[in-house]
This record gives structure tokens, sequence and C-alpha cells, in this order.
């Protein structure tokens, strides 16, 4: 068993101090990611701080928009009024995720920083970059049915499991965080990172840096939207493929419209130029066509992931089309 220090937070400068001055630290609140690694070997800090006593679970209105604590619990924000008023398309990528027991522990926070779930990141006898730089990527030659087809590169082609940061990077949300150099706010588009050659850097966190809200800003999308998730089961199952679409439709023209893919890439994949054939169209099957034409393009699989190809712009169709008719 590998030995760890325990430590409760109760100021969020406290929390910070310890995990920036100690390279083996890591923030835990739920802890529905972090302790599965570390049970397997994946991970193995040798400092945990407990966050929870941090006052980051409010769900309220901040300017034109809506701020959710970092603590706040996936089943609290899925079921609170106002995100199901405002941000409906947050609410269904939230209950789409894990199963209620796994809600009722995991954070928004936690939810952003969750890692790959990869085989070969989550198998200490394989090769993965991610885990162990330098290592090699065993996924690229070896079964890769799950893996990337977007934005992966030759070290690594795993894809980010949250169904939320979906829907948040499509919602064109703000990440707010205080690190040992003050507070700053991180686009969502910027949060997450592509692989290049430093797949084991998820986010651009800098060391010692804490998550304390995420900002959604006041939208049309109350509406027509739609978080369409195909996997192999019904139930807590990760996708291995997701559409956020949302659509604000007048007189039957659509005149805004927001797009992200899940299960596709190393971050949640944003799909503005697709976003761009549909403003100023009708809402039709076949201009939710176009759109998902115009997605897929620079798409590549590897030799056991062609499906995805296949399944992406009929996921991104249905999605269109259950939004519109929402």
């Amino acid at each position: 068993m590998n030995q760890f220090q325990y430590v409760r937070a109760t100021k969020p400068q406290a929390a910070i101090d310890i995990v920036a001055k100690d390279a083996n630290a890591r923030f835990i609140a739920g802890g529905t990611n972090l302790v599965d690694l570390m049970k397997r070997g994946v991970m193995a800090p040798q400092k945990l701080v407990d966050i929870n006593r941090l006052d980051f679970r409010k769900i309220e209105r901040q300017g034109n928009g809506l701020r959710i604590g970092a603590l706040a619990l996936n089943s609290t924000v899925a079921d609170d009024k106002q995100v199901r008023e405002r941000q409906p398309l947050l609410a269904q990528a939230l209950n789409a995720g894990a199963s209620p027991q796994l809600r009722n522990m995991a954070t928004v926070g936690g939810n952003m920083l969750q890692r790959t779930r990869c085989p070969y990141f989550y198998d200490t006898a394989l090769p993965c970059n991610k885990r162990q730089p330098g290592s090699g990527c065993g996924a690229l030659e070896g079964v890769n049915r799950v893996h990337a087809i977007f934005g992966f590169s030759d070290k690594c082609i795993a894809v980010h499991p949250s169904d939320m940061s979906v829907a948040l990077v499509a919602l064109d949300a703000t990440v707010q965080v205080s690190g040992p150099k003050g507070s700053r706010s991180i686009s969502f588009a910027d949060f997450h990172r592509l692989p290049g050659d430093t797949p084991e850097k998820d986010t651009n966190l800098e060391p010692g840096e804490l998550i304390t809200a995420v900002d959604i800003p006041d939208n049309p999308f109350t509406r027509h939207v739609h978080y369409q998730k195909v996997r192999e089961r019904a139930s807590y199952a990760f996708a291995l493929l997701s559409v956020a679409a949302a659509l604000d439709i007048d007189n039957g023209t659509i005149k805004a419209a927001r797009l992200a893919m899940g299960g596709v890439a190393h971050k949640p994949w944003r799909l503005t130029a697709a976003e761009q054939v549909l403003v100023g169209k009708p809402a039709t099957e076949e201009i939710f066509r176009e759109a998902a034409t115009v997605a897929m393009q620079g798409a590549k699989a590897f030799k056991h992931n062609e499906y995805k190809l296949r399944l992406g712009p009929n996921a991104i169709v249905q999605a269109l089309k259950t939004a519109a008719a929402a």
C-alpha cells in the first residue's frame, strides 16, 4: 500500500499553499476519479488536500450569467432550478454522465479534471505517454476503438471523458481559478489541452491553481437543446461519441447555434465552423446534414474506430433534429 498524508483545508489559500509547495500533493473533493487511479497504481500522490470544507458550492446569478461553485455536486447542479431554466443543455449533459451514486459525490471542478478512460492509461503494464512520458502510446497500434479522431498526436490518441465539459464548451463558459500568483479567468475552450508532445498535461492550470467556479453567460438556448450520448450500454458508460446541440430558432430560422462533441478528442471539441453553417438557415434536416459534413472535416480514424466517421455525422444530425423539435 502506498502511504500518503491527508490534510483537511478550511481556507482556499491554505489549500493552494500546500499543493503549490509540494509537487506530490493533490486536491481531493469527491474523489470519484482520483481514488480509482490511486487504487490502480496509476497515480500515487504523497499528500491529499481535502477541499470539501471550502465555500465553493453556491449556484447563483453573477452579472449577466450563472456562477457555479467548483464544489457543487453534479446532481445538485443538474437539479437546480436556475440551471434547468437558464442552461438546460448543461443539466442534460450532467444527467447523462455516470450513475446517480457518482453524481451525488462528483463535483463540477472534479468533473472537469477527470482523466481519460483509455485502457492503456489505466493498465500500468502497458505503455502510455500520458501516464509515463516517453514510454510510448500503446493505443496507436493497439485496440483503439474508443479513441480520438480529432486533434491527436503521435504521442497520444486518448479522449477526454467528461459529458459536462462538452456542454460547457458549447455554452462559452469561463473557468475561475486561484493560485499562488492570484486569481485569473480561463476560457473553457482554452482550459483543456490537446496532447501534442506533452499528453501528460490535461489542462492549462498552473501548479497549485485551484478551480473555484465556472461562469456561464446568459444565452438564448433555453428551449431547443439536446445532449446526444452514444454509448455501449444505457447506464453508467462513457460516451463512444456525444454531441451537445443548442439552437435559437425564430419562425423556423436558426438565429444562433452551438455545437460540440465529446469522445472524439483529447479535449471537448467545439464545432464552430458547423455552427456558422447553421446560422441564418432554416431548421431542416438538409441543413443539419450540411453542418454535420463540415463538422467532420479533418477527422481521421485509426484501425478500430472508423465507425466514428459514420457515427459522428449521424449523431450530429440526430442531436440537431431533436433540439429543433424540443
